[in-house]
């Protein structure tokens, strides 16, 4: 059995969009901006839902990558990957400690491992 859940909801923007649509959607949301050491990167501070809810980042991407994406977060990487190929998605690339995924829609996701210490609030559970 392993665990898995929405955790992150990624809004793709264009270099040259990326301060004013970061500037809309913190105010869009009534979420501050927090910034990291990569520039590729910003949260916008607070879960949507609350503890154990999803958290709203913007990253920069070639103007034709723009789009919305999503994280699923999970206790057992390689075991989700599986769950979600029975279920028609395909690996696009395997990065670092994350794995790009395509839905059959076409829609590209990711499926990361556990960094929220709320992880459990939420997750949902999968027998094998």
């Amino acid at each position: 059995m392993h665990k898995s859940k929405l955790s992150m909801m990624f809004i793709d923007c264009a270099p040259q969009d990326f301060e004013r649509g970061m500037q809309f959607w913190s105010a869009a949301l009534g979420k501050p901006i927090m910034r990291g050491d990569d520039e590729r990167y910003v949260s916008l501070r607070g879960r949507i839902g609350g503890a154990g809810g999803l958290v709203v980042g913007l990253q920069r991407v070639p103007a034709e990558e723009r789009a919305l994406h999503l994280d699923i977060e999970t206790d057992d990487l390689e075991r989700e990957v599986a769950r979600l190929e029975a279920l028609g998605a395909k690996v696009k690339a395997r990065i670092r400690e994350h794995v790009v995924m395509l839905a059959p829609s076409g829609h590209a996701f990711c499926v990361v491992k556990v960094y929220r210490p709320d992880f459990d609030a939420g997750a949902a559970s999968w027998s094998e």
